[in-house]
């Protein structure tokens, strides 16, 4: 299953352009606040050299990159812990996803209504945090009271996770998201601001190569912000982005050139993303197809099996590993293997960045 990535941010600061240039899925991004309401999807292909590589030296008839999907939400206003602005809706859509971006406006346009009158990238990051919040104040303050009555049962887990829940409430009382923290909260209760956030400044399309001493100043409270949440900001113009993804490959290229600019914002963001999410790649070669997967780090071989299918996990025995480096050096597995440079790995081996693992299994 791929990573699910949810946009949000304020309304019209530029979520769905910058959808429509990871996706090229078209979809309309109009001036006026809630033109999202249901979430549009997109999936998009990691961008691997590694892959392109094994795919020209093995020649599968299917290459198969890791995917993420896109999920551009509707905008978040001041108030929608509570309801205001389509918020409960919105925010059930933000539980669903695996890790958030926000887009924030730092461009500059009289045609496109905005909740906040000029940009003011620090604002934005803070109301929409102070929402998330607010939202698992709301989640923990309910399994809290629920969480009491079971106290009656005599069961000592309800009592361990009753001070767990207290510990992450004081926490976000103090104004602190729980990613921050080694507050632990039950596993199942989908806290928003466990969740990992990369932070996107949407910039004019005049600083779409290179920012200017203004925009730099523009940012400079939020820089300093997001490194306090240990977090990521990277910036982009998602005008621009948008524009590059309509052309034909070619003509993109050239476009970008033009701009001085040296890769499409997809690949930013992309990476950007899989390093706050600790994601590594690992890649098969099976039969008639190559593919990566992308796991976190500290996966071992059982669970990155179970990635592929349940099963393979369930009946494990053993995995056949060659670094990519390697393999790409030997040619192939069987040359690997008489070099005796394909390692026989069991249950207890975590999976490195760039393995090709051959999983045996049993069911």
């Amino acid at each position: 299953m791929a990573l699910q990535i949810g946009i949000v941010g304020l309304p019209n600061v530029g979520k769905s352009t910058l959808f429509n240039a990871l996706t090229k899925a078209g979809v309309p991004a109009e001036d006026y606040p809630f033109c999202t309401i249901d979430p549009n999807v997109g999936v998009v292909a990691v961008p691997d050299e590694r892959l392109q590589r094994l795919g020209q030296l093995v020649q599968p008839k299917t290459l198969t990159p890791a995917a993420i999907e896109f999920v551009d939400i509707a905008g978040l206003v001041k108030g929608a812990s509570r309801g205001e602005g389509l918020g409960n809706q919105f925010l059930a859509h933000i539980r669903d996803v695996d890790a958030i971006i926000q887009v924030i406006r730092v461009f500059r346009d009289s045609n496109v209504a905005s909740s906040l009158e000029e940009p003011n990238p620090l604002l934005e990051a803070e109301i929409v945090q102070t929402e998330l919040l607010l939202a698992d104040i709301q989640s923990i303050t309910k399994r809290i009271e629920r969480t009491e009555r079971m106290l009656k049962t005599g069961d000592k887990k309800y009592k361990d996770e009753l001070e767990q829940l207290q510990r992450a409430l004081e926490t976000l009382n103090e104004g602190l998201p729980l990613r921050q923290t080694m507050v632990e909260t039950p596993s199942e209760l989908p806290l928003l601001t466990k969740k990992a956030i990369l932070f996107v400044a949407n910039v004019g399309e005049d600083d779409a190569a290179g920012l200017s001493g203004v925009t730099k100043s523009e940012l400079e409270p939020l820089t300093k912000w997001v490194a306090e949440q240990n977090s990521r900001l990277i910036w982009l113009s998602a005008g621009i982005e948008a524009e590059i993804a309509e052309l034909a490959p070619g003509d993109a290229a050239q476009f970008q050139e033009e701009l001085g600019l040296t890769e499409p914002g997809l690949h930013k963001v992309i990476r950007t993303g899989q390093e706050l999410l600790q994601l590594l790649t690992f890649y098969t070669v099976k039969g008639e197809e190559t593919r990566a997967w992308n796991i976190p780090k500290g996966t071992k071989a059982p669970q990155a099996a179970g990635t592929i299918h349940t099963d393979m996990e369930r009946g494990f025995i053993r995995a056949e590993v060659v670094p990519f480096h390697v393999l790409t050096q030997c040619g192939t597995f069987a040359a690997a293997r008489e070099a005796g440079l394909l390692r026989s790995e069991g249950r207890d081996y975590v999976v490195n960045d760039g393995d090709v693992i051959l999983f045996r299994f049993n069911v």
